[in-house]
């Protein structure tokens, strides 16, 4: 974290005893030790916490990408469906009849299933 050396430490340490004390100086030495502990947690508790929401925000952006490509395929599955629908549909009307039927309307789909019960029984 600092670029402290040895050397240094040592010229603290002795400037620390003859400024403190030799009484003090353990339980000083101890605080620091404690002070430095906890610095050290909280840093990493940030450090952490700033990783996580780095993770959160990419699972919201890979969300959010793949609920676009969700969207996207149920378009074109719903485009398929309509489209085999009207065709479906006016492979069952009957050759000569000229209506057409909305691929849309449920009613239109039922009238189209419908149609081949009201046409007359082919001959034997």
């Amino acid at each position: 974290m600092f670029d402290i050396g040895f050397t240094e430490l040592m010229v603290i340490a002795l400037v620390g005893l003859i400024v403190i004390g030799p009484e003090r100086m353990p339980k000083v030495a101890r605080t620091v030790g404690h002070l430095l502990g906890r610095l050290q947690r909280y840093v990493g508790d940030v450090k952490a916490d700033i990783k996580r929401e780095m993770q959160i925000e990419e699972l919201k952006k890979l969300q959010s990408e793949m609920s676009a490509q969700v969207h996207d395929m149920e378009s074109r599955v719903d485009e398929q469906m309509k489209a085999t629908e009207a065709s479906l549909n006016q492979s069952i009307l009957p050759p000569g009849d000229t209506t057409s039927v909305a691929a849309d309307t449920p009613a239109s789909a039922e009238t189209a299933i419908g149609a081949p019960a009201s046409r007359p029984p082919p001959a034997a």
